[in-house]
């Protein structure tokens, strides 16, 4: 069940304008739990990491947090010791402000990287946004960590666990900057249930893997990526556990949760008009199908005849056969939605029909191998005039 103003008890939200944007839109937010929460949390790959992620991976080691403080506008990346300090004064002034301790508190940024946090800014704004606080504020979070984004994106699922009804809701941000590990993107997930530090972290992490790492806007890795999901148990029931038979259902929740949410961000990808499900099926292994998802999912050629409604099928068989992936040409199906373009590699004709169905928002590639049983999904834009005119000014 979606939820976009979704209530998680013993969790409150704010979301303001500190003065970090030229548009003086709402751009820093607040998650604030009114107890210490189990935490887990998963960061960009890339070996440049921003300031703020280099703490939260000191302070997750711990697997408990209280807050999370997230500025939009500044990515605080490749600002040296200055970064670092400014990250540290942030989650130091949000701590004295909130009562709680320091190690209890995360920072996060999004924005321009190589520009100082204007952090006299963020640390006046503190106190209003702590004021600000309120149990129904999901959705001014969800608003004011959004940077290119054209929508807020919010997600929920209510679960049954063991005769109560648990909720798990996250927001999202990111449009431009997408590939993974992870792609490139701010994913916070809040739940009352009440769960054990390693099954969260498995759960998280394994729900990353299967949507956020299997989104592709741009194939550009961001040094601030994070996903994290706090847990803190008011739902008062048994904790689970990696064992418990209640971990499936969680973790089906919480995949639910992290598709939809990664869904919503390939939808708002940079100057994007359709949203596009590559499927491979029919592999020897999954690691094979998801090679040759990706090398799809990433040709630009591919990208682009998607955008000028060109069926062009030779550009997805190439990206196949140069995906790593083991394949047999003279095996290979590829369908446009369900219109069959190639058959055992060879073309069947049907190009007129299928540049009708590029007209449509929602696209499906399937490619099926016929060498195995394995399937991977992964899912990508087409790529417009309006990626390059955003990104062409973006510091400008």
């Amino acid at each position: 069940m979606r939820q976009a103003t979704a209530i998680i008890p013993g969790f409150r939200f704010a979301g303001i304008s500190a003065g970090i944007k030229k548009s003086s839109a709402n751009d820093l937010a607040l998650i604030f739990s009114e107890t210490p929460a189990v935490t887990a949390g998963v960061f960009t790959t890339n070996k440049i990491k921003a300031a703020p992620v280099k703490l939260a991976l000191k302070h997750i080691a711990s697997q408990k947090g209280q807050a999370i403080i997230v500025n939009s506008g500044n990515a605080n990346a490749c600002t040296g010791n200055r970064g670092i300090k400014d990250a540290k004064d942030t989650i130091d002034s949000l701590a004295k402000e909130l009562g709680i301790s320091p190690a209890l508190v995360y920072a996060s940024s999004t924005g321009v990287i190589g520009r100082p946090l204007p952090i006299e800014k963020i640390k006046k704004a503190i106190p209003e946004l702590v004021g600000s606080l309120s149990p129904s504020s999901l959705q001014q979070v969800a608003s004011a960590i959004m940077t290119t984004d054209t929508f807020a994106k919010l997600s929920s699922r209510k679960i049954r666990i063991g005769g109560k009804t648990g909720t798990i809701a996250g927001i999202a941000k990111g449009a431009g900057m997408i590939c993974p590990n992870m792609a490139t993107m701010l994913c916070f997930i809040m739940t009352d249930i009440a769960i054990k530090p390693q099954a969260l972290g498995s759960a998280l992490k394994d729900a990353v893997q299967r949507s956020f790492n299997r989104i592709r806007i741009d194939n550009d890795m961001s040094t601030n990526d994070t996903a994290m999901v706090m847990a803190n148990g008011l739902l008062k029931n048994a904790p689970i556990t990696k064992n418990s038979p209640l971990y499936r259902k969680f973790a089906n929740a919480l995949d639910e949760v992290t598709h939809e949410l990664s869904k919503m961000i390939v939808q708002d990808g940079e100057g994007a008009t359709k949203l596009v499900e590559i499927v491979v099926k029919g592999a020897g292994t999954e690691g094979d199908a998801e090679k040759v998802a990706r090398a799809v999912a990433d040709s630009m050629l591919v990208k682009t005849a998607i955008y000028g409604m060109d069926p062009n099928w030779g550009r997805i068989i190439a990206a196949t056969g140069y995906s790593g992936a083991k394949v047999d040409e003279n095996k290979l199906d590829i369908y446009l939605d369900k219109i069959k373009l190639v058959s055992r590699g060879t073309g069947t004709g049907k190009e007129a029909i299928a540049r009708k169905l590029l007209a449509n928002k929602d696209i499906t590639i399937t490619i099926n191998l016929r060498s195995g049983t394995k399937s991977a999904k992964v899912l990508t834009c087409d790529l417009t005039e309006k990626y390059i005119e955003i990104n062409a000014h973006y510091t400008t």
